[in-house]
């Protein structure tokens, strides 16, 4: 059974149904199970804030099913846990925002009395891709929520929400594990060699999903190095454009075998359930359905690769950070350290300030690409910027 960690001891304990699926966040588990068990501890509305992969999905389902179901009541948990029970509403976009449709849904939803459970939980996965328009929707039912609902929003900061949001929920902010911690669960879960997980979790700034792939896939882990060897070779303009390049078609590329599968997956049972033989033409009638998973899809697919961008941008930005410690002496707790050598040599060549500048370029083409710039042309500027040196 997994465990959580006492804060305490420095010992495991193992953690009953739900919370066992839990990693490394005990204060925020003893928190939740005392507000799911106490009413007067209970909050309408949460907000559980924490890096990517920290966990924060894995915590609000589990806070879900010890809310909606009875203590001991395993099978109405692993309903909740499975996303089927009546009583949760659980969204994660895979599009590139939350739309406002969306938003009007889960506010419906909530109005409505639990049917089974003692409570109805709404789950939001990605409150920080809310645009302003759609945060403004759910404010009255933050606000004024039926007395048996409450809401689970989980994003990477509370900073990533409105204000008037963050004044109506309770926040919860998870810790980030050590990348000690994050490569002995990667060599736990999938029996992988101690060296690579443990450099997978240190390229994953102990993301916990991204270690796992990297400790698993060895073409991830070679698509980042060839990226970051790329960069650092990176001499003038037309190195620029042509690394650019190779970034969005490795990323173009990852996006698709991600989505691929599944896409052919979905497909094929919608015809299936629409009655349309397999290799049949797809008749007039239900066309406008294809049409519309194939429209989500594609939604989904743009979401891909922007987040495999940000992937990109991500360990670039850790490649520079990593520059400007060794810059101000600093050589312990490196993201790159089996680069150590390279990055020295640029650490001399380089100013501080100028490696300043393009950590700055850095997190101007993230939020760029999150108001939905060209993918390639943000990255040749970004690409320029490291090339000669020029301020955002």
């Amino acid at each position: 059974m997994p465990a959580v960690l006492d804060p305490s001891p420095d010992v495991a304990v193992p953690a009953p149904f739900p919370w066992d699926a839990v990693w490394g966040q005990p204060e925020a588990v003893q928190t939740l199970q005392a507000a799911a068990s106490d009413p007067s501890a209970l909050a309408h509305a949460w907000l559980i804030t924490g890096p990517p992969g920290s966990g924060r999905s894995t915590l609000a389902y589990a806070f879900a099913a010890a809310l909606i179901a009875d203590p001991g009541d395993v099978p109405a948990q692993r309903q909740v846990i499975a996303r089927t029970h009546p009583d949760l509403t659980a969204l994660r976009t895979e599009q590139v925002v939350i739309r406002i449709d969306e938003a009007r849904r889960l506010v419906e939803r909530a109005s409505f009395a639990p049917s089974l459970g003692r409570y109805r939980v709404i789950v939001v996965e990605d409150a920080d891709r809310m645009a302003e328009r759609t945060s403004n929707v759910l404010l009255k039912a933050l606000e004024e929520p039926p007395e048996q609902t409450v809401w689970v929003l989980c994003a990477p900061s509370d900073a990533d929400l409105l204000p008037t949001i963050r004044s109506r929920v309770r926040v919860l902010r998870l810790r980030e594990p050590s990348v000690s911690d994050v490569a002995a669960l990667i060599v736990e879960r999938t029996g992988a060699a101690p060296d690579v997980a443990e450099e997978s979790a240190r390229h994953a700034q102990r993301h916990i999903g991204m270690a796992q792939r990297l400790a698993t896939d060895d073409d991830a882990r070679a698509r980042r190095a060839e990226t970051l060897a790329a960069v650092l070779g990176v001499r003038g303009i037309g190195d620029a454009v042509e690394v650019a390049g190779r970034i969005v078609r490795l990323a173009t590329d990852d996006a698709k075998a991600l989505t691929a599968t599944r896409d052919e997956e979905e497909r094929r049972n919608l015809l299936r359930m629409l009655g349309v033989a397999e290799g049949a033409a797809v008749p007039p009638s239900v066309r406008g359905q294809v049409n519309a998973l194939e429209d989500d899809q594609k939604r989904r697919a743009t979401r891909s690769l922007r987040d495999g961008i940000d992937r990109v941008l991500t360990d670039l930005q850790s490649l520079f950070r990593d520059v400007v410690m060794l810059q101000f002496g600093r050589d312990t707790d490196l993201v790159n350290s089996e680069r150590v050598d390279d990055l020295r040599v640029l650490a001399g060549e380089w100013s501080p300030a100028r490696t300043l500048g393009v950590l700055d370029r850095i997190s101007e083409t993230r939020r760029n690409l999150e108001q939905n710039a060209a993918p390639l042309l943000a990255l040749e500027s970004l690409l320029i910027t490291v090339a000669d040196g020029s301020a955002p």
